[in-house]
């Protein structure tokens, strides 16, 4: 599939289930994570070196409002950018009494049209693994940010998603009981997306329903190259933090007793110098 094709594809599947973003992933709304990437925010807020009072943020593909919900909750001007239509209508209805909240479309390779030096704070939570040259945008991040300004991004898979070390596997099968697994299974053999999904699996099968395209082994996010990608754009790394991220359909006795022996996805605030 060519870049623009795997584009098309992403706006028309997230367009699809623009309405039920918030209810298919409950790894990202669920309270625990919310309150971790609300902390983690606060810590990307308090680092931007700033005297003002009225700061701008972007939300790079801000897909349902996740982040933006947050940005406009800490007070700051946001502008949710996404390349789904039905995304920034959805915005535009949640958010656009608060006065804090505008929109914009992206084309889904770069941010040309955004000025440079505009945002006090460009953050990107689950997002690089759906762009097809996701270094550059990265690039675009930092250009669009102000000098004392930070990038913030997130949600993104790390290595040990990957190479599964024994704790991160031992985790995996206590965390998720037979009774969730058969639960999960079943709600997946009454859904008819289901069948249309494993037909396609068969004919691609690194077809994803969502367009996720660097979610492979052998072709996924890099944080070592994205931190060395900041630092040669003049970006000083105020946090790297790599966590375990908490789904719904784990136990939480478990996660409480493994979220500080293995992570599974990782986060970065990197502040422009």
């Amino acid at each position: 599939m060519k870049t623009g094709e795997k584009m098309d594809f992403n706006v028309n599947a997230h367009d699809k289930i623009a309405a039920n973003y918030e209810k298919i992933h409950n790894e990202i709304f669920n309270d625990m994570e919310q309150a971790r990437l609300r902390s983690a925010l606060e810590d990307a807020i308090k680092a931007i070196e700033s005297g003002r009072a009225d700061l701008k943020a972007l939300d790079v593909g801000c897909g349902s409002g996740n982040l933006t919900r947050h940005l406009i909750n800490f007070g700051l001007c946001t502008v949710s950018a996404d390349v789904s239509g039905d995304f920034l209508k959805l915005i535009e209805h949640n958010f656009a009494k608060t006065g804090l909240s505008k929109t914009l479309k992206l084309n889904g390779r770069d941010l040309t049209s955004v000025n440079d030096s505009t945002f006090d704070i460009v953050a990107a939570y689950s997002v690089l693994h759906h762009v097809p040259d996701y270094p550059l945008l990265v690039r675009e991040m930092c250009r669009v940010v102000k000098p004392g300004g930070v990038v913030y991004l997130d949600h993104e898979a790390n290595e040990s998603r990957y190479s599964k070390p024994k704790e991160y596997v031992d985790f995996l099968k206590a965390a998720i009981t037979k009774g969730r697994l058969l639960e999960k299974y079943l709600r997946l053999l009454l859904s008819f997306r289901f069948y249309i999904n494993f037909v396609k699996k068969r004919l691609n099968p690194r077809y994803v329903s969502e367009g996720d395209i660097h979610v492979w082994p052998d072709d996924r996010i890099e944080w070592d190259k994205i931190e060395q990608l900041l630092l040669a754009e003049s970006f000083e790394i105020i946090l790297r933090k790599d966590y375990l991220v908490y789904r719904s359909s784990y136990r939480k006795d478990v996660y409480e007793l493994y979220k500080d022996k293995c992570s599974d996805t990782a986060m970065l605030i990197a502040r422009k110098k």
